[in-house]
């Protein structure tokens, strides 16, 4: 009975910290898409129209730079609050 309970426990905790981890992701995403369309639309519009190309390529390493980088984030805010387990 007691192991059930512990499993049961554990479980429940991964499902937590997989809501939290997925809480904050979602919260840096909307604050990168909320940066990016204040400080970089008009500058990637003027891009767009004007060389496109290069539009492309800059796109293509934003999405890169975003993905590594709320990654990384990611991983350091949910490491930080894991807890050693007894």
């Amino acid at each position: 009975m007691k192991n059930d309970r512990s499993s049961n426990r554990a479980a429940k905790m991964i499902v937590f910290r997989f809501l939290i981890e997925v809480l904050i992701y979602g919260v840096l995403v909307s604050v990168y898409l909320a940066l990016v369309i204040h400080f970089l639309t008009g500058w990637l519009k003027g891009l767009f129209s004007q060389q496109p190309a290069v539009y492309a390529l800059v796109s293509i390493v934003l999405m890169i730079l975003q993905a590594v980088g709320l990654e990384k984030l990611t991983s350091v805010l949910v490491n930080s609050n894991r807890r050693p387990q007894d």
